[in-house]
């Protein structure tokens, strides 16, 4: 194939690159943010794109992540590209932070007083895990379904995840959308001026070009009219 890779990457380096790009995380966020620049729509649509790309990172949607983005933005009627452009800022790298702040946020909002530690949400999640996929071998077999870890991991993380995630996810589009609009403004008008800027010398030299040919042009045609006057006959005495 001619786009394969020369040298392929193993599991381990798959998994490394995921969570910190190769090329360093500032080229990543310069990638995706020139990307986003240079978008060829409205600045007012590429900012509601990345305010719906910015609200899904903070609600547990991760495995439908890009998917809920892509379909906020089209109810919103903005650029569905710059928002799943915006969902890279929820990363491995910040996912846990954004996750326990909203966590907290939604244990605080609903009065739940259960300690929220690290290891006590690894645990849940591990145990809602596991639940479920004995769950899923329970059909094959003749156990039987048991759900009170899953029903513990809906009303202890799941349920305050979703509802801290609400106001910090809001707060957080309101401000992308009005940094977004300038932005991106200022961008494609500096743009618009280079190109306007090259347009014109290439016109300019078009015109030079064509000057020049000219002037040869007109500096050959006397030469070949003396030439061929030379050529007529006498006249007759």
């Amino acid at each position: 194939m001619v786009f394969k890779r020369r040298d392929r990457r193993t599991y381990a380096q798959l998994a490394r690159d995921l969570i910190y790009p190769k090329g360093g995380i500032r080229r990543a966020v310069q990638y995706v943010l020139h990307r986003m620049r240079r978008l060829p729509d409205q600045p007012h649509r590429i900012a509601r794109g990345v305010a719906a790309g910015t609200f899904v990172n903070f609600p547990p949607v991760y495995m439908v992540q890009m998917l809920s983005a892509a379909g906020l933005a089209w109810v919103m009627r903005g650029n569905i590209i710059a928002a799943l452009l915006a969902t890279f800022i929820s990363n491995p790298l910040t996912t846990p932070f954004l996750a326990m702040g909203c966590l907290k946020l939604g244990h605080w909002m609903l009065g739940i007083e259960r300690p929220l530690t690290f290891t006590e949400v690894l645990n849940a999640f591990t145990d809602a895990g596991w639940q479920l996929w004995n769950n899923f071998l329970s059909i094959l077999t003749h156990d039987v379904a048991q759900w009170d870890k899953l029903i513990d991991f809906f009303w202890y993380l799941f349920w305050p995840y979703t509802v801290g995630s609400i106001i910090p996810g809001v707060l957080a589009s309101i401000a992308t959308y009005y940094m977004t609009i300038p932005l991106v403004h200022a961008y494609q008008k500096l743009r618009a001026a280079k190109f306007n800027e090259r347009s014109e010398r290439r016109r300019a030299l078009r015109a030079r070009l064509q000057a020049r040919e000219e002037a040869a042009a007109a500096a050959s045609t006397p030469a070949s009219g003396s030439s061929s006057g030379g050529d007529e006959p006498p006249a007759a005495p």
